[in-house]
Order: structure tokens, then sequence, then C-alpha cells
């Protein structure tokens, strides 16, 4: 047996491992770069397949596809798109005039949302963003609670503590909106987990925007509930902005869809202001879900229409002319156009449907100015079953201050 000392270890590319104490002039080399043959630059195929269609711009079909609903959900589907685009267009109006804070609306992606909904079985479990105002609508919220909402008045449910738009509805199994931008993609997939362990069939969907896929929680979700095949739907919207940042600084995939097969899932590319396409691809995807093959990553191309929110003027960053091109592609009018085509509507249900909405919409929002504000005792409860004693001592601090102020202005 040799008693030499052993030969040093020739380390990575040649060169020795760092050992405490010692330094190694050959560390200062720069290794020199891998052969580009190594690493091809990526290709897609040349005549890759558009996103799934089946109701045309002009209100036609694509050839050779079938409507998956009949003309009787295409109507109640169609007046629940009309109605939502009514409500935001209204509260838009308020928030300009003062009488709200904020307003965050979904002009032009109502068939991104409502017909994936529509897909769901009604005690199936939504995790949405702050857009999907519809959803609830189309779920059975009444239109007061969300405008009481909106006021954050002693009727909202949130007792004024949320931002408008940031419901919850318990009875409907809807989870409340949380602002943080990708939060929901967790939940949902943590939520659809849960659903496995139980032995229960419900589903879940979430929704949330092209930006949200640069998020951590994005890929934390992606990544959870591909590893357990999970039963749960994830619903993109991809509506080219995320705020003032355009969809081609968010990543460098050509499509969202793109990024399911590296968590191990399908990813559809939807036409998504085309409610059939939108309805059909979410109800394959809830059904695959349903039947324990995991989840799904749904991106509907869409456009934001209007700005952000009530906070954003989107003239700062985007062209009009864009926003032009879009409007012709609008999801109401390729509806109307498809309904009109076989006689299932006419102008006259258009205009009684407007002025019904019109006449709901003033009385909701009279009866939400009018309604008091939240008991200011409101803001101690729902945090402990039992109040704590520093709490106990701030709530009489407060009373006593209202009290003392009501005897100085009566």
């Amino acid at each position: 047996m040799s008693t030499g000392s052993p030969a040093p270890h020739p380390g990575r590319n040649g060169v020795p491992p760092l050992i405490p104490g010692e330094r190694s002039e050959s560390r200062d080399t720069v290794p020199p770069p891998l052969p580009a043959a190594v690493l091809p630059p990526p290709s897609r195929p040349a005549e890759e397949p558009g996103p799934v269609q089946i109701l045309l711009p002009d209100g036609t079909l694509a050839p050779g596809r079938t409507p998956p609903l009949d003309d009787a959900r295409t109507v109640e589907l169609y007046r629940a798109m009309v109605r939502i685009r009514l409500v935001d267009e209204r509260m838009t109006t308020l928030q300009r005039q003062g009488r709200i804070g904020f307003y965050i609306g979904g002009t032009g992606e109502e068939a991104a949302i409502l017909p994936p909904v529509a897909a769901l079985r009604p005690d199936d479990w939504l995790f949405p963003c702050y857009r999907e105002g519809g959803a609830y609508l189309l779920r059975g919220l009444p239109l007061q609670r969300f405008v009481d909402n909106l006021f954050g008045n002693a009727r909202d449910p949130a007792k004024g503590r949320q931002m408008p738009n940031h419901i919850a509805w318990r009875e409907r199994n809807i989870v409340s909106v949380s602002s943080p931008i990708g939060t929901q993609v967790v939940q949902a997939a943590g939520a659809a987990r849960a659903a496995q362990i139980l032995g229960r069939p419900d589903v879940m969907m979430t929704f949330f925007g092209e930006g949200a896929t640069s998020s951590n929680d994005f890929h934390a979700g992606m990544t959870f509930a591909g590893v357990w095949k999970a039963p749960v739907v994830f619903v993109c919207r991809n509506n080219g902005w995320a705020i003032s940042v355009p969809r081609d600084k968010q990543c460098a995939a050509a499509h969202i869809a793109d990024k399911a097969a590296g968590y191990g899932m399908p990813g559809v590319r939807v036409d998504g202001n085309d409610p059939f396409a939108a309805f059909a691809a979410s109800r394959d995807a809830v059904d695959r879900a349903r039947r324990g093959e995991g989840p799904t990553l749904l991106e509907m191309e869409t456009y934001r229409i209007a700005g952000h929110s009530t906070s954003d003027d989107p003239r700062a960053y985007r062209d009009e002319a864009e926003v032009e091109l879009w409007r012709t592609r609008d999801p109401l009018s390729r509806t109307r156009r498809y309904l009109e085509s076989r006689g299932a509507w006419s102008e006259a249900q258009e205009d009684a449907l407007r002025k019904s909405v019109d006449e709901e919409l003033r009385a909701a929002t009279a009866a939400a100015e009018t309604a008091p504000a939240p008991d200011p005792d409101s803001l101690f409860e729902d945090v402990y079953s039992r109040l704590p004693w520093h709490l106990a001592e701030q709530l009489e601090d407060a009373r006593a201050n209202r009290s003392d102020g009501a005897a100085r202005c009566p």
C-alpha cells in the first residue's frame, strides 16, 4: 500500500476543489464555454394549431363544429354576460362620481369567466381572482349583496372590511378573493388535495391573469396539483396586459398553456371570447378532474377592453388601435349574432333585458347608498371567540370617544 499523499481530486472541468484555508490560482481561469450544439435553439411546429374555437367572431360556427349548449342554455348564458357587462359599466360610473371608492370589471372577458363556471356542478368550489363578478351572479349571488360589498355598508357580509370586488360566499363555495397575485392558485390546489383525502367528488376551479403565472404561488400550486393529480382546473385569463405589463414581458413561452407540460398536466389554448369553446374546454377539464385524472391548465385568450381597474388609465401604455381590433371580437356581439341567426333572440328581448337590468341596478344602488355604515364595534369582532383584555379596553375607549364626540357635536 502506498504511503504517499493522495493525488488531488481533479474537480469539475479540471479545477481543484477549494479547501478551507487554501487558495487555488487555477480558479481564476474561466472554463471554456460549452459547444453551441449541446443546447439547440427551441423550435415549434411550422403549422402550430390555433386555440380551440367553435363560435367565430361573426356569429357562425367554425366548420365541422357543433355547439355544446342548446339554444335555451345559450340564451341563459348570454343574458348573464350582458348583465355583468351592464353592472361593470354602472359601477365604473359610480366610482367616477365618487360614490364608491374602487371597482374592477371584466369588460370583454365575460366569455372567459362565465362559461367555465357554468361547466361546474353547483357544489364545486370556486377560487376567484378579483375580476370574476359575473361568476358570483351566475351562481345566484343577489345583486344587492354584490352592490352592498362595493359600498361597504352594514349589510355587507364582510362588514366593510374588504376592498370592493373582494367577496366571499360560503353558501355557494366561493372562497374570498385575495389581493396578492396568485395566492388563490395554491389555495385551490390545497383544497383539491383535501377533497381527494376526504374522498369527495368536488372539483376546484381557480381564475387568474397571465401576470399571475410569473408568481411564486403559481409555481407552487401547479407543482403540488400536478404531483398529486388533484381535481382542480386552472383558468388563466390571458387578457394581454398585467396592468401595464404586456404579455410578452411576462415569460418567454409562446403560450401560457405551454407551461402546463412542466407540471405534468395538459395545457389547452382556448379562444376566450368564444363562449362555446370556453364552456366545452372547461367541461372536459372538469370531467377529467372528477374522474381522478388530474388538473388542467386552460389558457383563455381574451382581451381587457377597459383599464385594469378604475385606478388605471390604459391610454398611457397601449395603442387604441389594439383595443379597437379586439372590440370586433367581442364575446357578447358574437353570441347575440348566433342567437339571432337561429331565431332565439330579438331586438325586443335585448331592449327588455337592458331595461330590466337598469331598473335592478338603480334599486340596488339606492338601497346600498341609504344603508347605514357598519357598527364601529364590529371592528373588534370575528377574530377571537372571547375578546382579550387589551381589545376589551380599546373597545371601551372607542365607545367613550364616540359618546364624547356626539355630546360635543349634537
